[in-house]
């Protein structure tokens, strides 16, 4: 029964694949050209070539293919999924302008058509009427002369009126410029978001006060980083932006808190050694993410470690002004290393703040049972392309921000990197700064 559902679902996605991409193919491509060409076979090549690309970056992702390859097929591979995604969603929205604009051109077409005159007439004078010569016979004499015209009457043939000079129809025209925007459109905002996340994440600040914090950690900094994301798109250097960016905000504390990795050591050690340069006064933590467990959770468990942070699996540390705790991914239950809150906070003293480390934030519901007051999380990227804000939204209990849930808060970050397309809509890239607050201050 499992097979033939996820047949039936397959079949489904496939076919609203196939069918959004004919519609924009259709309104890019056949409905801005006269007729079959060199354009609208160009246009089926660019839009089959780049979903191939794409479904080939992602099957080779987690595969033993060379990592050139995979950095060859994610880079056009990931964007075009994201500029598909665009294309779509703005040739829909060019349905609502489509009609507007023919009505546009309707009426400046009636209205040129009701003020043209005759070409020899000034538009200013009335014509006046011809005076008629008498013949014999009383009536209007004939011109038999040479210049005769063909009505013998001797007024030569009115020129005929030029034919008015090729162009596209109406509908044609619309479909040009509405095809011409939408693409311009998708471009740009495709553009406008992977430029955002390539730049490097910006910092955010957050002030979080926490009941039992002594006075003395007023203003206690953590650096939350969640969601970089290391893989064929995102190396070494954007590594490095985010270590920069990291230590350019002084923390006390640095939790890293999942999904730092989109592959295995042996590619991507070298990316990430600049992790050896996070400076806090604290130290630095790291707890997994899911990707972890697509990646080898093992090896980069001992990978960060090597690197100067401090893994935190379903572990606590004292630090001198609260407890702090970190929990496994639920992923890692498919591999018996999942979360285990009560090794992490089942024997602690609950007169103590408490901060807790965990990758996803549906995992608040462990932490308000065991009393933690101020819970750290990632995994949702803030939607990173809009509008699937909407279904992260409906997945987690926090898309991003803070919240609280009885006397437990949760922060989500959106993230500092992205997963397959290196773009981000509405959804803005950050490392933030958590600031605790002591009510006694």
């Amino acid at each position: 029964m499992t097979i033939v559902v996820f047949v039936l679902v397959a079949l489904l996605v496939l076919a609203v694949l196939v069918t959004g991409n004919w519609y924009v193919w259709r309104r890019l491509f056949r409905d801005t050209t006269r007729g079959p060409g060199a354009v609208r076979r160009a246009g089926a090549v660019v839009i089959a070539g780049g979903w191939a690309l794409t479904v080939g970056a992602f099957a080779t992702g987690r595969s033993d293919v060379p990592f050139w390859l995979k950095q060859v097929l994610a880079w056009p591979g990931y964007l075009w999924l994201a500029l598909s995604l665009y294309l779509l969603l703005a040739v829909l929205a060019g349905e609502l302008v489509r009609p507007v604009l023919r009505r546009v051109l309707q009426r400046r077409e009636r209205a040129a058509a009701a003020t043209v005159v005759p070409a020899d007439v000034p538009a200013d004078v009335p014509a006046q009427p011809e005076a008629v010569p008498v013949g014999r016979a009383g009536g209007p004499a004939r011109d038999t002369g040479p210049d005769a015209g063909p009505g013998g009457d001797g007024a030569p043939a009115a020129p005929e009126a030029p034919a008015p000079a090729a162009g596209p129809s109406r509908r044609l025209f619309v479909s040009r410029v509405v095809g011409g925007a939408a693409a311009a459109a998708a471009v740009g905002t495709v553009g406008h978001g992977t430029y955002g996340v390539l730049r490097g994440p910006g910092v955010k600040r957050v002030t979080v006060p926490l009941a039992k914090l002594p006075r003395a950690a007023h203003g206690y900094r953590i650096a939350v980083v969640s969601d970089i994301h290391l893989g064929p798109v995102l190396g070494r250097g954007f590594a490095q932006k985010v270590v920069d960016t990291v230590n350019s905000t002084q923390p006390d504390l640095i939790a890293v808190v999942g999904d730092l990795v989109d592959g295995s050591v042996k590619d991507l050690g070298p990316a990430a050694a600049p992790l050896a340069q996070l400076r806090a006064r604290h130290g630095s933590f790291f707890v997994t993410g899911n990707h972890e467990y697509f990646s080898g959770a093992e090896q980069w468990v001992d990978e960060v470690r090597r690197l100067g942070l401090t893994p935190l699996e379903n572990a606590r540390r004292e630090l001198p002004y609260f407890d702090l705790a970190g929990v496994n991914d639920v992923a890692g239950e498919d591999e018996g290393q999942g979360p285990d809150y009560a090794r992490a906070l089942g024997d602690r003293d609950r007169a103590r703040a408490s901060v807790l480390l965990a990758h996803q934030p549906v995992q608040i519901h462990e932490a308000v049972e065991y009393g933690v007051d101020l819970q750290l999380s990632g995994h949702t990227h803030g939607g990173q392309l809009w509008p699937a804000n909407l279904l992260a939204g409906a997945a987690n209990p926090t898309l991003a921000g803070l919240e609280r849930y009885g006397d437990t808060q949760l922060y989500v970050s959106r993230g500092a990197g992205a997963w397959g397309p290196p773009t981000r809509v509405g959804a803005p890239s950050d490392v933030t700064v958590i600031e605790l607050a002591s009510r006694e201050a």
